[in-house]
């Protein structure tokens, strides 16, 4: 047997007869069997990743041996060598490591999602947002849990400016677990991505101190082994970034959230977890005026508005979730959950401005004119769910089943209008009468219910072709709203052959189903600018049935490790609901009118390029379409290449100074003139390039407690760093402001991301 220090025995551990190809398995239990041909003597290594290597070597025993071995945690240390590994991911889900949130450079303060980013299949094309897209899927698709409860984000956010702080905390988090497709059943209705996040329970005192130019952050933990609670605090001000956009005014962006996990564990059969979360996000702006300079070397324009008017917005939204957790025996529990989601959002601004479009060099005038934006946008929503989730092991089995009810009661209030005169004319032209050119008001009210129920198993058996993890279940979900129910099954397959312990092959297919939430139910017609808004009583769910085939190959190389990904996708899609992208906001058909199809293949190489530290670097491809009116057009997120690199590396001879530094460079994807549909998104942004650099310095290191007086003794770490945000100046294009002339000639003036800045920040860790 393998076991562990507590006597429990080490499944999956690695058992190899030095200097041969023979290698086994243990199986559940801990237990294996392995055959050779006697010599002299022979050596036996046990290995398991989270463990210590052991290597034992036999002389001249009989026919049979019982060789039993204790791995230890990678914590206690002896005469031993250490062997790193690398993760395995037989299955869907990948862990992402904690500690490259730490250091590298963070634009948005959102550290978890600025890490997702920067795995294979995922794309971003705003830094001020920690919002993104999977495989041609948009911002609505992808599922969050926290601690198994799913969050929600605000529903009037339309631009990165506005967008506060995400509700994961990224110095609470203990594990990250992220899957771009495939997805087991227990995973709710979303199309594309499950990101899956699990608080720590501190088991002592710990604290940490963040500050920077754009905010700061204070967290305190402590704990043993019957109770632990976090408590965080975070500011974060985007009016440093801000300032470096083509448009001048005074930002006054205010982003506060609170948050406190509790963990009470008072017999080991009964836990109780209560976490809850207020976050206060105001933004207040003033524009002055703005100054773009864009076209070609031989076209070239300039834009100048002077402005008039303000914008306020705010977004206050508080979540809460109890669950209690009977554990009958160390494989089985049972939990109880109850969990609100609250939301108070507004959205209000008068916004006049005077422009003129020139050709730069002659300064010959293109178009002159005026335009009046005014809008009063306010949302309520209060989310409710109670949920119910089982699990238990048997031999070789993982069983898992839950039941979740839903309630959601959402009211909007909105109302929007633009007016814009051009030459003298106002848009569009009527010599009759003076019309807008465009105009919306939507006064909605919608309550609903939602059941859903999921079973799956995660099936871990071996024979002479490998070991097998197979993961199979069914979910079924019913909605009141349009009285429909659906039935989503879905399996996947990961095997670790017998030949090679460095390959893994995954297979995985599903139905995944998304019922509409409300921004999708709001059917929007458009006649002569006058938008009219209703909800729709006959939508039904987006069907997206995913086929996946991937596997990674582990190497070692400089006698470091590395692991090689590569995963091939299609998703065939239908009862799609069309949609265009406004930066952030996404404006829905609020009807079923298309089907479409998404397919790519992704490549990530992780490893230590340097000893000691993780890096990646990913390329993906991929294409996706949508047939909407008998043409066949590209979806919003139709992306057909994406490079990120994360990169960490210490400076030669020491290990006080460490650097980060991500790289980005993403397709640029369809646009076209407002409210043209998507038959009209006929232009490419684009490509997004994007280069951050942070230099951290360990200014003390008291982590072994050698600092016994003075302030030092209560520290574990300090660092200062220094960040380089878009480190090469590149002007990356967020969206287009369209100008329109008389003879209705449109041009598109690009809307430019935030430039070069430089932010200092110190981290502090008791």
């Amino acid at each position: 047997m393998v076991k562990d220090e507590a006597g429990n025995g080490i499944e999956l551990a690695t058992v190899r007869l030095q200097g041969t190809a023979s290698m086994v398995m243990t199986n559940l239990k801990g237990q294996y069997n392995i055959y050779c041909n006697m010599g002299d003597s022979v050596t036996v290594v046990f290995s398991q990743l989270g463990h210590q290597t052991r290597k034992k070597t036999l002389i001249a025993f009989g026919d049979s041996m019982r060789v039993d071995v204790v791995l230890p945690p990678y914590n206690q240390t002896d005469e031993t060598a250490v062997v790193k590994g690398m993760g395995i991911q037989s299955g869907s889900m990948v862990r992402l490591n904690t500690k490259n949130n730490d250091f590298a450079p963070s634009a948005s303060g959102n550290a978890v999602e600025e890490l997702v980013a920067t795995q294979a299949g995922v794309s971003t094309h705003n830094e001020l947002s920690s919002q993104y897209n999977v495989r041609g899927g948009s911002f609505d698709e992808n599922c969050v849990y926290l601690n198994g409860v799913e969050v929600y984000r605000p529903m009037l956010v339309r631009s990165g400016e506005q967008e506060g702080l995400s509700i994961i905390n990224s110095d609470m988090v203990d594990k990250i677990s992220f899957s771009t497709g495939g997805f087991e059943a227990r995973y709710g209705d979303k199309m594309s991505s499950v990101l899956d996040i699990t608080y720590k329970r501190p088991e002592k005192f710990e604290a940490k101190l963040n500050g920077s130019i754009l905010g700061g952050s204070a967290y305190i933990g402590w704990g043993n082994k019957h109770f632990s609670f976090m408590s965080s605090v975070r500011y974060k001000t985007t009016k440093y970034l801000l300032g470096s956009t083509d448009t001048e005014g005074e930002y006054d962006p205010k982003f506060l959230d609170y948050q406190a996990y509790l963990s009470w564990r008072p017999s080991k059969r009964w836990t109780i977890d209560v976490i809850g979360n207020i976050s206060d996000n105001e933004y207040n702006f003033i524009p002055k005026n703005r100054v773009t300079n864009f076209g070609t070397i031989d076209n070239p324009r300039t834009f100048v508005v002077y402005f008039d008017g303000q914008e306020k917005d705010y977004f206050k939204t508080y979540f809460g979730s109890a669950t209690v957790t009977h554990n009958f025996n160390p494989n089985t529990y049972l939990a109880l959950n109850f969990s609100t989601f609250k939301s108070k959002e507004a959205e209000t601004y008068d916004i006049q401005g005077e422009y003129w479009l020139n050709e730069a060099t002659s300064q010959e005038e293109l178009g002159v004119g005026t335009y009046m934006e005014h809008a009063r946008n306010r949302l309520r929503a209060n989310v409710m769910n109670t949920g119910l989730k089982f699990r238990t092991r048997l031999t070789g089995h993982t069983i898992q089943s839950g039941f979740d009810w839903q309630h959601e009661d959402i009211k909007e209030n909105s109302r929007e209008w633009e007016m814009r005169d051009s030459m003298g004319y106002s848009l569009p032209y009527d010599p009759n009468q003076l019309r807008l050119i465009y105009s919306l008001a939507a006064q909605q009210e919608l309550k609903t219910n939602r059941l859903s129920f999921y079973l799956q198993d995660n099936w871990r058996f071996k024979n002479s072709m490998g070991l097998f993890n197979l993961a199979y279940g069914i979910r079924v979900s019913h909605w009141d709203w349009n009285k429909e129910t659906l039935i989503s099954p879905r399996a996947s397959l990961g095997l670790m052959p017998s030949f090679s312990d460095n390959w893994v092959f995954r297979v995985a297919t599903g139905v995944y189903y998304q019922a509409p939430f409300y921004k999708e139910l709001r059917d929007t017609a458009m006649l002569n600018g006058i938008a009219s808004v209703s909800l729709n009583k006959d939508i039904k769910a987006q069907r997206s049935i995913h086929f996946v085939i991937g596997g990674d190959y582990t190497f070692r190389l400089m006698n470091r490790p590395f692991k090689f990904t590569t995963e091939a996708y299609y998703k065939a899609l239908s009862n799609l609901i069309p949609y265009n992208v406004d930066n952030l906001r996404i404006i829905y058909y609020g009807r079923n009118m298309s089907k479409g199809y998404a397919a790519g293949l992704d490549f990530k190489l992780f490893g230590e390029f340097v000893p000691g530290t993780d890096s990646w670097i990913t390329f993906s491809i991929m294409s996706t379409k949508e047939k909407i009116n008998g043409k066949t057009v590209p979806r919003p997120t139709d992306q057909r290449y994406n490079l990120s690199l994360y990169f960490t590396d210490y400076f030669p001879g020491s290990t006080r100074w460490r650097v980060t530094l991500k790289a980005a460079l993403a397709a640029g994807l369809p646009f076209g003139a407002p409210r043209t549909g998507l038959e009209g998104k006929s232009f490419r942004a684009p490509a997004y390039k994007r280069v951050d650099l942070g230099m951290s310095y360990r200014l003390l290191n008291n982590e072994d407690r050698h600092i016994h007086s003075g302030i030092g003794k209560y520290m574990k770490n300090v660092w200062l760093g220094v960040d380089a945000f878009n480190l090469l100046g590149i002007s990356n294009v967020n969206s287009y402001y369209w100008v329109t002339d008389i003879t209705n000639t449109q041009y598109a003036v690009p809307n430019y991301l935030t430039g070069r800045r430089i932010n200092a920040r110190f981290v502090i860790e008791f």
